[in-house]
């Protein structure tokens, strides 16, 4: 935004250089990004944040310098010349779409003559970066510039019939832009329109078919409150950005309209000749019931860390026209202006105070102090997660939190709708994840595409489901995981994982149907589900181009892990006798899980079974088809003393018998 100085003047009494001024405006909260000299007016070119809308102007900027220096805030004195006809002879306006227009006011000037703006409007302009295009243009802008609210002339005989309507536009309906953009309209803008069509887009630009030229001798003024969301859409979406769009999305002042309405009819006046015709047509869905908040003395000082006089904190109040009102010796309640549209808790208040009061004000310490905490439990377990995955060949990721509902859909196995945002800039990658594996799926195919094999990844973030009766989403870490190869690789992780958090836990991996997966699994520490993995289906590798591939996933809550590194692990001694390990080959109907093979095997062990341990899968000759050879390998020990082959032979002849009658389980001989 770019303020000259001599035109800054006229609303407070500047007796400092630009340099100074610019420095005041820079510790308000303006930063200095410059300061040019045209025509022997300086120019300082501030950065405005987009929260302070109110600041997009010279009466602005004026109200924080007077607010900073003591100086007294002065508002132009506006005296128009009304003609005997009633702006009812002219215009009748009324906003259908209450939601994109809280108010909207039109003037009537009459007898105009268009032609160059005198030199004094001309050269302010074109020092704050504006082109002179003629005088009533010109005085628009100049009324944009000095109050921040943006206007529009409209050729107002050139409009059909004597009804202005905000609406929403019609599906097909155009429009060509003042910059001869052809416009294609959407339901989701607004636009202003008389009775033959649009002849505007609402708080972007006016249509070329109604704009003044050199004939034009009645004006139409406009002087509008849009909402800021729809206007900033409407803007990207027709690439049309304004210095009017750039201030409708920074909120105006609704208060103001009236006032701007009768300061922009007077420059037109002064500038082009014509009366104004009494009265305004005024739309006012709503005026604002005023905001008050309370702020406490107390807050004051444990949020600045200095004592700020209770005097002053009023006076900067007041000076920034919030009106504050003591009540007791603890609270100062303030009524917000209708210009300050950020303000609306006690930390703004606060913040107000202390940009004031000075930032320097606040001392800083020569040695800086830094305590060294111990890491809470969940920042040890989430290191030690990822060392070992690390160990395990795994590489970290760190993905966006939204997703498209391509990645998201195929590993939906929810029955609530997703949770998503509304916005511009989020139209494909808008939904927020419920589980990391479709994102980690995704990291792999761009691996492929890259050329990278053998592929393995994980990731820990949050996941987030609606959680009924809270306006809040349920937020939950969990730890994803992705790989080539065989289930058993996803699993041996999985478990290896879980041990090294508590040796102690025993896991249990019970078949499941997922959508996304040809073999699942849910996983179990005790009776407590933890978490799922599976082999992804060949529908959904084809979906996401990974048709080559034999791809696991896996997806572990973290907060159950966490739960388990809180229990004390109770560790065995190194046993003292030697272990006898034997191996069966087993023939069976292709449709036998292992957990069933599992619970068979440990029907019938005796208590000297130590472990039993999946080794692979055959099909071929010369198996049956429908059958498949299954080896698995069985550790015997003995903590009391050394086995025996022979005793040993007597538990496989009983385990293998168990197998047999309960899933018709053959020897593999050859």
């Amino acid at each position: 935004m770019k303020i000259s100085l001599n035109w800054l003047n006229e609303y407070v009494d500047v007796d400092q250089s630009a340099e100074q001024v610019a420095e005041i405006l820079s510790n308000l909260g303006l930063p200095n990004e410059g300061i040019s000299v045209v025509d022997g007016d300086s120019v300082i070119d501030l950065e405005v944040t987009s929260n302070r809308g109110d600041c997009l102007s010279h009466i602005g900027v004026a109200r924080e310098l007077a607010a900073a220096t003591g100086k007294k805030l002065r508002l132009p004195k506006v005296n128009l010349p009304f003609s005997d006809r009633d702006i009812s002879e002219f215009v009748d306006v009324r906003i259908e779409h209450k939601e994109g227009c809280g108010r909207y006011t039109a003037r009537a000037i009459t007898g105009v003559k268009v032609g160059p703006s005198p030199d004094w409007m001309r050269k302010r302009l074109e020092a704050v970066g504006l082109r002179s295009v003629n005088n009533v243009v010109d005085a628009t802008n100049y009324a944009m510039m000095e109050i921040g609210q943006p206007p529009h002339a409209f050729d107002y005989d050139k409009l059909t019939g004597k009804k202005i309507f905000i609406r929403k536009a019609k599906p097909g309906e155009q429009i060509v832009s003042i910059d001869g953009t052809q416009c294609n309209l959407t339901d989701s803008m607004l636009v202003i329109a008389d009775p033959s069509g649009p002849v505007a887009v609402a708080g972007v630009m006016g249509g070329l078919a109604t704009e003044i030229n050199d004939l034009t001798t009645t004006v139409l003024l406009e002087e509008a409150h849009f909402d800021p969301v729809t206007i900033r859409s409407t803007a990207r979406r027709l690439s049309l950005n304004s210095e009017a769009s750039f201030r409708f999305e920074r909120q105006v002042d609704i208060e103001m309209i009236d006032f701007a309405s009768q300061r922009c009819a007077e420059l037109i006046v002064q500038v082009a000749g014509g009366q104004v015709a009494k009265g305004v047509a005024d739309d006012y869905l709503a005026k604002p019931d005023p905001i008050t908040v309370g702020m406490r003395l107390s807050r004051v000082k444990k949020l600045l860390g200095i004592d700020v006089p209770k005097d002053r904190i009023t006076k900067i109040l007041s000076a920034l026209g919030l009106q504050p009102e003591t009540r007791g010796d603890e609270l100062i309640v303030c009524t917000i202006p209708s210009w300050r549209h950020d303000l609306y808790r006690e930390a703004d208040l606060i913040e107000e105070i202390a940009r004031c009061h000075g930032y320097d004000k606040i001392p800083v310490e020569k040695r800086i102090v830094i305590d060294v905490a111990v890491p809470e439990p969940r920042q040890r377990l989430a290191g030690r997660v990822r060392n070992f995955l690390n160990g395990c060949g795994f590489f970290e990721t760190i993905n966006v939190t939204f997703v498209e509902d391509a990645v998201a859909q195929p590993f939906t196995d929810f029955t609530e709708q997703p949770l998503r945002v509304l916005h511009e800039s989020r139209k494909q990658a808008n939904q927020l994840r419920r589980s990391l594996i479709g994102p980690l799926v995704q990291v792999v195919k761009t691996n492929h595409h890259a050329g990278n094999r053998d592929c393995r990844f994980y990731e820990l973030a949050d996941t987030f489901r609606p959680a009924p009766g809270s306006d809040l989403p349920d937020e939950r870490p969990k730890i994803g995981i992705v790989c080539e190869g065989e289930f058993r690789d996803i699993r041996g992780t999985i478990e290896g994982l879980v041990g090294m958090i508590n040796a102690q836990t025993q896991l249990r991996f019970e078949s499941v149907d997922l959508a996304w997966a040809s073999a699942a699994a849910k996983i179990f520490a005790g009776d407590k589900e933890i978490g799922i993995a599976g082999v992804l289906a060949k529908s959904v590798l084809k979906s996401f181009d990974l048709e080559d591939s034999s791809l696991c996933a896996g997806e572990i809550d973290f907060l159950s892990l966490l739960d388990l590194s809180g229990k004390t692990s109770k560790f065995k001694p190194i046993p003292r006798f030697p272990s006898i390990t034997r191996d069966l080959s087993l023939i069976l109907d292709e449709p036998i899980r292992w957990t069933q093979i599992e619970q068979s095997v440990r029907s019938k062990a005796p208590a000297e079974l130590e472990e039993v341990l999946f080794v692979g899968i055959y099909r071929g000759k010369p198996i049956p088809s429908g059958k498949k050879s299954l080896t698995l390998s069985l550790r015997f020990r003995d903590e009391q003393g050394t086995l025996q082959h022979e005793t040993v032979d007597g538990f496989e002849k009983n385990i293998v018998a168990q197998l047999s009658a309960d899933l018709k389980a053959e020897l593999r001989t050859a």
